[in-house]
């Protein structure tokens, strides 16, 4: 007897069209992968359970898939304030000669970078739900209202204390992208060799470390700032993780590495922010739950 395979349903093709963007805002939001992936199923399971025909999927995805989101950061909240040392979005890694899948491209596309989604941790649920529908995916507070459930005066205002707020946090001119892959290679270098000079040649003045260890993996409990504290901390760590090997990876549309210990495992996910030729961020991921897909 011959299989017959269903043809897909006319809800699973709207879904699937809509799915790198469902994927892309909920990474946004939550900034992490699984996460992301369970609220876009979420979506998915709600989408399929509606009553009647739904006009506008693409509108009631978003809208579905926001509030889901909101949903998760507001029961996440305490445990962000518990977190112990600094909280990182899960890096989305792309190897060298990997071509990014619809979902991984939604989630880079429009310059949101990683240095974004760390800014992004500065606006409570509903001001990131907002800023993110209005400044990346260019909705009207007409469609913003409904989805947040709020006024669209109401909107407005959330929208400009967010930009406001990460105005105030706004970086320089960021360098092109083989400039930042060469600096990231030229401070692994220093960093592994002990070369205080040639760390701080790279370093601008008010270089800030982040590093998050998540309480799984030893990482610095605070922010270190400064060019010589950084610059310390940096060879401090690579002469106790001497790295085994290090692999150079997209980390976000960015340049970033990876560096593994003699067994294979990865220690850390490693990515700079550059501006004006110097190293003005360092993003530090350790913690072993956000480091499993990039193994």
């Amino acid at each position: 007897m011959v299989a017959v395979t269903a043809a897909p349903s006319t809800a699973d093709t709207a879904f699937e069209e809509h799915r790198p963007l469902l994927f892309g805002a909920a990474y946004r939001m939550l900034g992490t992968l699984g996460d992301a992936e369970d609220a876009v199923q979420e979506s998915y399971l709600r989408y399929r359970a509606a009553e009647g025909e739904i006009a506008n999927p693409r509108a009631y995805l978003v809208t579905v898939v926001t509030r889901i989101c909101l949903d998760v950061l507001k029961s996440a909240r305490v445990q962000r304030e518990q977190y112990i040392g600094p909280w990182l979005p899960e890096p989305l890694i792309r190897r060298a000669g990997e071509a990014p899948s619809p979902e991984e491209h939604a989630a880079t596309a429009d310059s949101v970078s990683y240095a974004f989604l760390v800014m992004l941790e500065e606006l409570g649920p509903v001001e990131r739900a907002v800023f993110l529908l209005r400044e990346v995916f260019d909705y009207d507070y007409a469609d913003i209202a409904p989805i947040v459930m709020k006024s669209e005066a109401a909107c407005r205002q959330v929208f400009h204390r967010a930009r406001q707020r990460l105005a105030e946090r706004q970086h320089r001119h960021t360098a092109d992208y083989n400039l930042r892959r060469d600096l990231t290679i030229r401070f692994l270098a220093a960093a592994n060799e002990g070369n205080m000079a040639g760390l701080l040649e790279i370093l601008s003045a008010d270089v800030v470390a982040y590093s998050d260890g998540g309480g799984k993996a030893a990482a610095a409990i605070n922010p270190v700032a400064g060019a010589d504290h950084v610059a310390r901390f940096a060879m401090g760590t690579a002469r106790k993780d001497l790295p085994a090997s290090i692999e150079l990876v997209d980390i976000n549309g960015s340049p970033g590495v990876i560096l593994r210990r003699k067994s294979g495992r990865v220690d850390t996910v490693m990515l700079l922010e550059v501006a004006d030729g110097r190293v003005t961020r360092l993003y530090s991921m350790r913690n072993p739950e956000k480091l499993v897909r990039a193994s």
